[in-house]
């Protein structure tokens, strides 16, 4: 499981240092993709099975198609150098606006990977405590 927020820099080859505490859960290799609004979602090698397996449940469908799309045509598998860093491919950072300064955020099974204005922007939610009725009237209380 992942958790906890970092800060970092990409430099202009597009090179992205991975947090330490991540680098151990992840491994050597893993694999990168498009995320949800306009983030980046990196998977251990096992979770992106995963995600691929579940995929391959759902019943065909055009949702399945674009998410199918979105999701694999993307996926990069990526390996750490010896700085502990990774090589973002620029259709990646393209997606998701990565220019400076970068967040790793914990998600669970994945780690989300923003442009810093963009989390900033992301996260000013005003309406959290609505959120969190919502989420305890599915049973999770925060």
């Amino acid at each position: 499981m992942f958790m906890g927020q970092y800060n970092h820099t990409i430099d202009a080859k597009g090179r992205l240092i991975v947090p330490a505490k991540y680098r151990e859960q992840l491994g050597e290799a893993f694999v990168i993709t498009n995320g949800n609004d306009g983030c980046l979602n990196i998977y251990t090698e096992e979770a992106w099975e995963a995600v691929l397996e579940k995929l391959q449940l759902l019943p065909n469908s055009r949702d399945k198609r674009v998410l199918t799309r979105k999701l694999v045509s993307q996926a990069n598998t990526v390996e750490v150098d010896k700085q502990g860093r990774i090589l973002i491919p620029p259709t990646l950072r393209d997606h998701a606006g990565l220019t400076k300064d970068v967040i790793f955020a914990g998600a669970n099974e994945k780690i989300e990977v923003w442009d810093k204005d963009k989390w900033d922007e992301v996260n000013a939610v005003d309406d959290y405590d609505d959120i969190a009725e919502r989420l305890a009237d599915l049973g999770l209380s925060i």
